[in-house]
């Protein structure tokens, strides 16, 4: 009875302790503040850092788990740290016995029986255990809290704490900052000598600094490389090779790639990883190059270079200016950046009219002087080519027969399928969006936008805005053009012939069978150049950031040499001629075409009713009264529009507000055609 009245009590006291423990731990979690906020890093698609940020009290800290170094440096720092640390449950009782044991003897603390544990606790509340205080109380309370931390959390948790937070002179904290810092690299491939240095700084971290005291940090990593070889963690080898290392008596600047689009995402989502679906590589060699070709400029303007997958829809390089640091307006986000395009929309203003029917690229245009109000546009070169087909016309960049394409198609129309695709065109003070000069320019679009359309063309008509973070879902694409109409598209531009100057392209570049068009703005100020293959789509931008006018620079001697050299250095294709549509129509010349084809003019098709405009899902944005000019095409006698049900009187809405709406047309014979759209209220 006695031993089971003891076992009993025995019980109950541990049953009480730890209840006392669970209230204690609850009442006083753990401090987890400086473990929480870390540095911002943008990596790219395969986890490699692009760019990290310091945290807010100005530290490098980035989060590195277990998996994030090398096994090597892990079993260095247990031998030369705590050797026992997967054994115990955060505090070691054989060292606390040494640890008592030489207090007795010497009336004072020898060695403190630190765990990881235990500095780990430390590390998360170094104001309340700092260094100079170093009393049993303080011991007790770091003890207390290095077991609660085992209670609460794995041991790789418990060394993660200890890995990014470990302090590594200066403002670098971790192992991950520390190895890019000192090494220029992440910490998972480490050698012995950088191993045993990453364990010896943090004992003493502003004496060992390795770029300020290379001497004194050198000797520390040779102890850790001893105690490593007493432990059987390095061989002698190693060993020797180790310590015959000096050390290098400098700090590196952290990595600094697609610096314009990290600053950007960093501040949607501060204290994360961000991952993007950039491609390291190949936004490291498209840096070169923009760096390079500005070199060579004799007024140092800026390059952009966007670079999108069209099997992903991804972004995978963001070059958005070379001198991020160096300059007033380095940190302008070119990329992003609104500019006139001058002619590089043209080809979606003949995508919509080829969708329509209402041309054909071998249907003739006439490229006359031609009036459209108060407005008499011109071709560059200031002359006319009488009638032209649509795929020279398109090919030559010919202002005229584009003016005349656009005026079929709408304006608004245009402008509502470029937002339906993700872009948001800018349009001059004044312009409602009815402004013809949109074919030559008038409406601002940044080089992000421009690829997401040519992309969209690539992808046989289908649009999506680019994606640009792997952590968010893709949006679905629209499908805004026929397949037929991005063929017709494609197969002028990959056609088109080599501006003057330029020699043949190299065999792989011809494979590609790369579709493109260049585009000057007004005062030559913005250069362009845009092209596609089957899997990637390049878009150039060259100018300067302020607007200052480059006489000269036309986009097929600015911008296009740089498209070519980008499409030159991207993986090869993996299908370079996918074949036509079923529906589209072949001609050998205008002469071929049907009647309605031949030439631009009013179509009056007997094809089936159809609504032309507004298009499927197009966002349109109106102030507040003005009205949506209603069309379709096809049909027989008398057309009827309903707005939700309702009978409209003619052929312009008035919408009641922002919001959906279902349009719908009906025609003598009782055959309709409906869509879908959505009324935005402009700003």
């Amino acid at each position: 009875m006695r031993w089971r009245g003891l076992l009993a009590g025995l019980a109950l006291g541990a049953a009480m302790l730890a209840a006392t423990g669970l209230a204690l731990d609850r009442l006083f979690p753990p401090e987890l503040s400086r473990y929480l906020d870390r540095s911002t890093e943008v990596v790219d698609a395969d986890g490699r850092m692009l760019r990290a940020f310091t945290t807010t009290d100005g530290k490098w800290r980035l989060r590195t788990a277990v998996e994030d170094v090398d096994p090597l440096y892990l079993a260095l720092l247990k031998a030369y740290e705590d050797r026992r640390f997967d054994e115990h449950f955060g505090v070691d009782p054989l060292a606390v016995a040494r640890a008592a044991e030489q207090w007795v003897a010497r009336g004072r603390i020898v060695s403190g029986a630190s765990t990881l544990s235990m500095q780990a606790a430390r590390l998360l509340e170094p104001t309340r255990f700092q260094r100079a205080n170093r009393g049993l109380g303080t011991k007790l309370l770091q003890s207390a809290r290095a077991l609660q931390l085992e209670w609460r959390y794995s041991k790789r948790e418990v060394l993660a704490i200890y890995l990014t937070l470990a302090p590594m002179g200066g403002n670098i904290e971790g192992v991950r900052a520390a190895s890019f810092a000192y090494f220029g690299k992440e910490p998972r491939h480490l050698g012995a000598a950088e191993a045993a240095l990453l364990v010896a700084i943090p004992q003493s971290p502003e004496r060992r600094r390795p770029d300020r005291h290379a001497a004194a940090a050198r000797a520390a990593r040779d102890r850790v490389v001893a105690r490593g070889f007493e432990h059987g963690v390095v061989d002698a080898a190693q060993r020797d090779f180790a310590t015959s290392r000096a050390v290098a008596g400098r700090r590196l600047a952290m990595p600094l790639h697609a610096p314009h689009l990290s600053a950007w995402l960093a501040g949607q989502s501060p204290g994360a990883v961000v991952p993007t679906t950039l491609r390291f590589e190949l936004q490291s060699s498209l840096a070169r190059l923009a760096r390079d070709e500005r070199a060579g400029t004799a007024d140092r303007a800026e390059i952009a270079i966007v670079v999108m997958d069209n099997r992903s829809g991804s972004v995978v390089v963001w070059q958005a200016g070379t001198d991020y640091f160096g300059r007033a307006a380095g940190q302008v986000d070119l990329v992003r950046a609104h500019r006139s395009p001058g002619s590089a929309l043209k080809p979606m203003i003949y995508a919509l009219a080829f969708d329509d029917r209402i041309l054909h690229p071998e249907s003739l245009v006439e490229d006359v002087p031609i009036r459209f109000h108060d407005w008499l546009p011109r071709n560059f070169d200031r002359g006319h080519q009488g009638a032209v087909t649509v795929r020279r016309a398109l090919q030559q960049s010919l202002n005229v027969p584009a003016v005349l394409a656009l005026e079929k198609v709408g304006p608004q129309r245009f402008l509502s399928t470029l937002r339906t695709a993700g872009a948001s065109p800018r349009l001059p003070p004044g312009d409602a969006g009815a402004s013809l000069g949109i074919a030559l320019g008038s409406a601002g679009i940044s080089p992000l936008e421009m690829a997401g359309l040519y992309a969209g063309l690539a992808r046989g008509g289908s649009f999506a805005p680019p994606r640009i973070r792997r952590d968010r879902p893709e949006s679905e694409p629209v499908r805004l053009i026929g397949p037929a109409a991005a063929w017709y598209v494609g197969d002028v531009l990959a056609d088109a012939p080599l501006p003057e100057g330029f020699a043949s392209l190299p065999v792989k570049l011809r494979e590609r069978r790369i579709a493109y068009k260049t585009g000057t703005s007004a005062g030559y100020r913005d250069a362009w150049a845009a092209g596609y293959s089957a899997n990637w789509t390049v878009v150039v931008w060259v100018g300067h950031p302020d607007g200052t006018s480059r006489p000269g620079a036309l986009g097929r001697l600015a911008a296009l040499p740089i498209l070519f050299k980008a499409f030159d250095r991207l993986p090869a294709e993996d299908n370079i001629a996918p074949p036509p549509p079923p529906d589209v129509l072949r001609a050998a010349s205008w002469r071929d075409l049907p009647v309605r084809l031949r030439t631009l003019g009013p179509s009056s098709d007997g094809d089936g009713l159809r609504i032309a405009y507004p298009p499927a899902e197009a966002r349109i944005e109106l102030a507040s009264h003005e009205a949506v000019p209603l069309s379709a095409r096809g049909g027989q006698g008398n057309l009827r529009w309903l707005v939700d049900g309702r009978p409209l009187a003619g052929t312009r809405w008035v919408p009641d507000g922002p919001g959906a709406a279902r349009l719908a047309v009906v025609d003598a014979a009782g055959h309709s055609s409906a869509v879908t759209v959505h009324i935005l209220t402009r700003p």
